[in-house]
C-alpha cells in the first residue's frame, strides 16, 4: 500500500459525511465556536477542588514580574534567595535584581558562543550541532545551573541598586538584535579560522565582537555597579545601612547560600533512572558551574521537595507551564481541559512518550512555596510564579499533584534531602546529553 496518496474528492466527501452523522456535532460546534476550545472543555470539578489552603506554607511576599521576557529561570533562583534574606533580616518584600544577572548572562553567553563557533569552524553550517547553536544564540531562556554559575561568579545586588529598564521588561528587540549580530560574528570568525588565521588574529576579532556585545548590553540594560550601599528599613521599621559592598561581598554576607550543595533532581522517564546526566551544550559560563541532572522517579522528586519545604526553604522547579493551565485563575491540573472528551479523540501519551515525540518541554521555571499533605500524600502545591500579582491568588498558583506528576521535570533541592542511595549517584561520571535532548 502506498502512503503518499493525495486526498481525493471521495475522501473529503466521506470525512464530511462522518462529521455530519455524529449526533453531538451541532451542539459541540456551536459551543466551541461561541466560547473557544478551552472554555468549552473546562472541567468545573477541578475548579472546585483546588483551594488555596496548604498544610505546609512558607511565608513569602509580593510576587515578581518578568513581564515580556524569558527570564523565569533567573527570577526563580532569585526568589529562593530573596526568601531567605527576607526571613533572616525581616524584610518581607525584598527583591534581588534580575537585570543584574541578565546583563552578565548576555556577556557570558556571547563569550561561550564565540568559543563554540571557533571550535566548530571545521564543520559546515548545516552540521546539526552548529545549527543548534545558531538557532538562538541570544535567547533569554536558561537552566538552574546557568543562573547558579552567574551568582557564583558575579554575586547579586538588590533590585533598587540595578533596576529594570524598558529593554529588560520587553527583551524581544534585544534578543532579535543579538541573534542577528552573533550569527554575523559567527560567520566572520568561522571564515577567519578556515582561512588559516593565527590565534592572535582570531582572538583579536573575537575581542572586538565581545566589546560590541558589552556596549549593546550596557546601553540597553545599564552597566552593573562595582560597589553599592545597602540601605533598607526592615518590617520593624528599623533603619539599616551598609556601605561599599561589592555584589559578591553582599552575597557572602547577607545571602550566604552554598549553591554547590544543591542538585537538580530530574524526572525524565525517557532516560534511565539512577543516572547522572550533563548538558554541556547549554553551559553559559566558561569554567563555571556545569548543567547536571540526577534522574529519578517522581516519588523521589516529591519526597525531597516536601522535606525541603518542611525545613522552611522554597524550591526552584522546571516545568511545562503552558499545559493544562488557567492563567488568570492560577490553576494547574492535568484534568483541567477535557479536550479528548469534547472532540471524541484520544491523545493520551505517557510522560516518556511526550518527551520522545516533542509534546513536552521544560518551558518555564517557578518556585514551590507550599504543599498540602493529607495522610502522608501530597494533594496540591503552592506555586510562586513571576507573572505579577494580577493573576492567580496575588500571583500564586495552585498546582494539583497530578500536574506535578505529568508536567514537572526538575526540582532543585539540597543534597541532604536525597535518599542515601541517590546521593551515591552523584559520584558517577555524568552521561553527556546531545544539545537537542528533551531536557534542553
Amino acid at each position: 500500500m502506498k502512503f503518499n496518496q493525495p486526498l481525493t474528492n471521495q475522501d473529503l466527501a466521506q470525512m464530511h459525511q462522518k462529521l455530519k452523522d455524529r449526533p453531538e456535532h451541532k451542539i459541540v460546534a456551536n459551543a466551541v465556536m461561541s466560547n473557544g476550545i478551552n472554555k468549552t472543555a473546562t472541567n468545573a470539578q477541578v475548579l472546585a477542588k483546588l483551594n488555596h489552603t496548604f498544610s505546609i506554607d512558607i511565608p513569602t511576599g509580593t510576587v515578581a514580574n518578568q513581564k515580556h521576557s524569558g527570564r523565569c529561570w533567573l527570577f526563580s533562583i532569585l526568589n529562593t534567595l530573596r526568601h531567605q534574606f527576607a526571613t533572616q533580616y525581616k524584610v518581607k518584600d525584598f527583591e534581588l535584581s534580575q537585570s543584574y544577572l541578565f546583563f552578565w548572562d548576555k556577556i557570558e553567553r556571547a563569550n561561550i558562543f564565540y568559543d563554540r563557533m571557533i571550535a566548530l569552524a571545521g564543520r559546515p553550517a548545516s552540521d546539526r550541532e552548529v545549527e543548534f547553536y545558531l538557532s538562538s544564540p541570544g535567547t533569554d531562556g536558561g537552566q538552574w545551573a546557568m543562573a547558579a554559575a552567574l551568582v557564583q561568579k558575579y554575586g547579586v545586588v538588590p533590585r533598587e541598586t540595578f533596576p529594570e529598564t524598558a529593554v529588560t521588561e520587553d527583551t524581544s528587540d534585544l534578543d532579535m538584535l543579538l541573534n542577528r549580530k552573533m550569527r554575523h560574528d559567527a560567520m566572520k570568525l568561522r571564515e577567519l579560522v578556515n582561512r588559516g588565521a593565527t590565534d592572535a588574529e582570531i582572538n583579536n576579532l573575537k575581542q572586538q565582537y565581545m566589546d560590541e556585545i558589552y556596549r549593546i548590553t550596557g546601553q540597553s540594560v545599564g552597566v552593573p555597579p562595582e560597589k553599592f550601599d545597602l540601605e533598607y528599613r526592615d518590617d520593624d521599621k528599623k533603619y539599616h545601612l551598609d556601605r561599599g559592598l561589592t555584589p559578591k561581598d553582599f552575597y557572602a554576607k547577607y545571602i550566604g547560600v552554598d549553591l554547590d550543595q544543591y542538585v537538580v533532581l530530574t524526572n525524565s522517564p525517557d532516560k534511565k533512572y539512577g543516572e547522572l546526566y550533563a548538558l554541556p551544550s547549554q553551559d553559559n559560563v566558561e569554567g563555571g558551574k556545569q548543567i547536571e541532572f540526577l534522574n529519578e522517579s517522581m516519588d523521589q522528586l516529591k519526597e525531597a521537595a516536601i522535606k525541603q519545604l518542611q525545613a522552611g526553604e522554597t524550591i526552584w522547579f522546571g516545568n511545562d507551564v503552558l499545559q493544562q493551565m488557567d492563567r488568570q485563575k492560577g490553576i494547574l491540573d492535568s484534568e483541567l481541559f477535557l479536550h479528548d472528551e469534547l472532540f471524541g479523540i484520544n491523545t493520551k501519551m505517557s510522560k516518556a512518550e511526550r518527551l520522545e515525540y516533542h509534546e513536552a518541554e521544560v518551558s518555564h521555571a517557578m518556585t514551590l512555596t507550599g504543599v498540602d499533605v493529607v495522610n502522608d500524600q501530597p494533594i496540591k502545591w503552592k506555586v510562586e510564579n513571576s507573572w505579577g500579582p494580577k493573576i492567580g491568588d496575588k500571583g500564586y498558583f495552585v498546582m494539583a499533584d497530578n500536574w506535578m506528576d505529568d508536567y514537572t521535570y526538575e526540582v532543585v533541592v539540597k543534597k541532604e534531602f536525597l535518599r542515601d542511595e541517590t546521593k551515591k549517584v552523584l559520584d558517577k561520571a555524568p552521561i553527556m546529553l546531545e544539545p537537542w535532548d528533551s531536557l534542553e
